[in-house]
């Protein structure tokens, strides 16, 4: 048996990794104790895949979603290291869904904790947003937010006021909590973006954000004159250098592609590297780095053999891993803080993880 893997993420002090699979596992490794499994979780009542994870900030718990309402909480912290959903140990469902949603059973793809780990910010299937505090134990609130798909969200910065959101209608939005109870409506709709939305990474100085997109259903039908599925069809060549007429980025950066998967994309880290280069999963397999300011590529790694839909970059060495869905996390290590040569070692294989099933 073979399994996918969707998630790939470094805790915010490097010492730990998380790695999120398709076949219903999650493994944090002890970064700092030679990629040691700190917890190997089995993920509790999985529509599909697991679709996302989030460590909290001091690194006790771990969130994960799936295609439900329900997001669950594991103790990543505890000494534990089998973490089976209420066999070993209890795995808390956290329930997103709420009253005016109509009973429709929806699914997260995103979910995020927020800097001071009191609350959780989710995207779903249901075209919302929904925040959910922690302390209280219940939903705080939902915003029905775009007319598709809200693909991913996230704080803007530390504070927690300001909300990211992207979608399959192909905005990016922001939503600022202290006036929206009065106003009802987004601080900011930012069009550029043709496609739609999969990913959504922030600076963290809640002016600058990068998005990734691809399309589904030709969600912006009066801009092209082409319809495709990008589950399963290639991009249309005519349509690759089309530009939105009312573009309001400030760069965009070509070379990648995003298709079949919500494949993610991020500012490098700051400590290393002061985000001067933006990095990316494709379609094709790779893994593209680009200058933040000239857009051009810096650097693209090539090992896997399926599409890279999620890599991390360590917040304070010169290592990044991906994840593929060909089944293998590798690691690549670069030479001083330039990404242009590399060596790679795979932390988890595809043929590894048949043999622990």
């Amino acid at each position: 048996m073979s399994s996918r893997a969707y998630i790939s993420q470094f805790s915010a002090d490097g010492t730990l990794f998380v790695a999120g699979f398709q076949g219903s596992h999650i493994r944090i490794y002890n970064v700092d104790k030679g990629w040691k499994v700190q917890k190997n979780i089995l993920a509790k009542s999985l529509r599909w895949t697991i679709t996302d994870t989030s460590l909290s900030p001091d690194q006790r718990h771990l969130v994960y979603a799936s295609m439900s309402p329900i997001v669950h909480i594991v103790n990543a912290g505890s000494a534990e290291t089998e973490s089976l959903a209420n066999v070993t140990e209890i795995h808390d469902g956290l329930d997103f869904s709420s009253n005016d949603d109509g009973g429709y059973s929806f699914g997260i793809f995103s979910v995020k904790f927020s800097k001071d780990g009191r609350e959780l910010v989710a995207g779903s299937s249901g075209d919302s947003i929904y925040v959910y505090d922690l302390e209280a134990n219940k939903l705080s609130l939902r915003i029905l937010a775009h007319t598709s798909d809200v693909n991913t969200v996230c704080f803007a910065d530390e504070t927690s006021h300001l909300i990211y959101s992207g979608s399959d209608d192909s905005f990016c939005k922001v939503w600022d909590r202290r006036c929206l109870i009065a106003k009802g409506k987004p601080a900011g709709v930012l069009m550029g973006h043709l496609e739609g939305i999969t990913f959504i990474d922030t600076r963290g100085d809640g002016r600058y954000f990068i998005s990734n997109e691809f399309s589904l259903y030709s969600s912006n039908p009066g801009y092209r004159s082409y319809e495709w599925d990008y589950r399963w069809m290639d991009y249309p060549p005519q349509a690759k250098d089309l530009t939105h007429p009312c573009d309001q980025s400030v760069a965009t950066y070509r070379g990648h592609s995003v298709l079949r998967t919500l494949i993610r994309c991020y500012f490098s880290p700051a400590f290393s590297t002061g985000q001067k280069y933006i990095y990316t999963g494709s379609h094709n397999a790779c893994v593209y780095i680009y200058d933040l300011v000239s857009g051009a590529q810096v650097a693209t790694l090539k090992h896997h053999k399926s599409p890279v839909r999620d890599c991390s970059w360590h917040p304070f060495h010169t290592m990044l891993v991906s994840s593929s869905w060909d089944g293998d996390v590798v690691k690549w290590e670069f030479a001083g803080n330039m990404p242009a040569s590399s060596t790679k070692k795979r932390v988890w294989t595809r043929h590894f993880y048949e043999d622990y099933l």
